[in-house]
């Protein structure tokens, strides 16, 4: 257990951080997987991939997730759009 003031603030600061990003990545995971859905549903819905991206760039932005993993999963996404419209 934490003995200084300061360990004892930085615990419960760390705790809501931890909350926050907790609910950003699960959002991140539910509108990718919604996109990679409609992409392979056959009709792929634009509009769900451009949610996705936006959630992972603010995801990024925020520092939830680091900027070169929020590309390389919009180019993940947008390379499976591209193969399911073509």
């Amino acid at each position: 257990m934490a003995n200084t003031q300061s360990a004892k603030k930085r615990i419960r600061s760390n705790a809501r951080k931890h909350e926050r990003n907790t609910v950003y990545r699960s959002r991140v995971k539910t509108m990718v997987k919604k996109a990679e859905t409609s992409i392979f549903s056959g009709t792929p819905d634009e509009e769900a991939v451009r949610d996705a991206i936006s959630t992972l760039d603010k995801a990024a932005v925020k520092g939830i997730i680091h900027k070169n993993n929020a590309a390389r999963r919009k180019s993940r996404l947008m390379k499976k759009l591209n193969a399911a419209s073509a």
